[in-house]
């Protein structure tokens, strides 16, 4: 087993590969995992970047499965997209891919991940052979009711709708905080300030895991908050197709004590997708739940 590295300030390390894509801009990715196994796109989350894979890298290994995790445009070390969609990312992907010589492959969303991992499905399914989504974002534009979303989602959308300046401020702001590396002995702090789920807390104290989440985190909002902005905007903006045409076969992975999208939401998205088998983890949250549970997300998505 490969025991994570750290750098100097104690942070993830990962080797950075670049791809110049046909718009003349750059992607950036890592791979992590079995270096000869079957291939899985990995899709961070929000906000992240491709160091969140670091997540998968002992199951993948013990699997014999390579994981290739790339940063969105404008995300960390990957270029600023002008006027980007949803729609664009099947093109970036069928990219990466070809340029790694892959024909068809698996992939593994977490969190905001999840609308370009059904994206993908939906516009290049023959390549596309399965999707695990842990966590999953839903499209936001769809739903009736807005009350199984995180408190602090509903707000940024209530401000969203009246002033997407103020939000775009509101995130330069915090910006600013967020690029701030704690000391390793607050982090305990730092994990009871974000009132999470106890679950998520404990899961949070392994310091790979951290790292994984945190340290991702803070890369991209040192790189780019604008990349990051523009990234949620995709989010809360139609996505343009519907989750009823992704043929695609999807296995949704969902805690019980998710407090970012309640069970109730992942419900609503798994009753839409035709070819969907949904997993709900007693006891698990956000966070605990890909954490927790990686290596047996990864075997049921390699076995599809």
């Amino acid at each position: 087993m490969r025991k994570a590295r750290f750098g100097n300030n104690g942070s993830l390390m990962d080797e950075c590969k670049m791809l110049r894509l046909k718009n003349g801009g750059e992607l950036a990715y890592a791979e992590y995992g079995y270096a000869t196994g079957a291939p899985v796109l990995f899709f961070h989350g929000w906000p992240s970047s491709r160091t969140m894979a670091q997540l998968t890298d002992t199951a993948a290994r013990e699997l014999g499965v390579k994981i290739i995790s790339a940063d969105r445009p404008g995300i960390r070390d990957s270029s600023f997209q002008p006027n980007r969609k949803l729609i664009d990312w099947p093109e970036i992907v069928e990219q990466l891919a070809d340029h790694l010589r892959i024909q068809q492959f698996r992939i593994l969303a977490i969190s905001g991940g999840a609308p370009y991992a059904y994206v993908a499905a939906w516009k290049i399914p023959e390549r596309v052979l399965a999707v695990a989504i842990a966590s999953g974002a839903p499209p936001i534009i769809d739903l009736g009711d807005h009350s199984g979303l995180l408190s602090l989602y509903r707000r940024l959308l209530w401000l969203y709708r009246r002033s997407p300046r103020a939000l775009r401020g509101l995130f330069y702001l915090a910006g600013a905080v967020a690029r701030i590396r704690p000391p390793v002995r607050f982090r305990p702090l730092m994990l009871k300030l974000l009132q999470l789920q106890p679950c998520d807390a404990a899961s949070l104290e392994d310091s790979v895991a951290f790292e994984a989440c945190f340290e991702s985190q803070r890369s991209a909002w040192r790189a780019s908050v604008k990349g990051l902005t523009v990234d949620a905007e995709i989010f809360v903006a139609p996505w343009g197709f519907r989750l009823e045409d992704v043929d695609v076969p999807v296995r949704l992975w969902h805690g019980t004590k998710d407090r970012a999208f309640s069970t109730r939401v992942a419900e609503y998205v798994a009753a839409r997708l035709p070819n969907c088998e949904a997993r709900y983890v007693e006891g698990e949250g956000h966070y605990s739940l890909p954490i927790r549970h990686m290596r047996e997300i990864l075997a049921d998505l390699i076995a599809v």
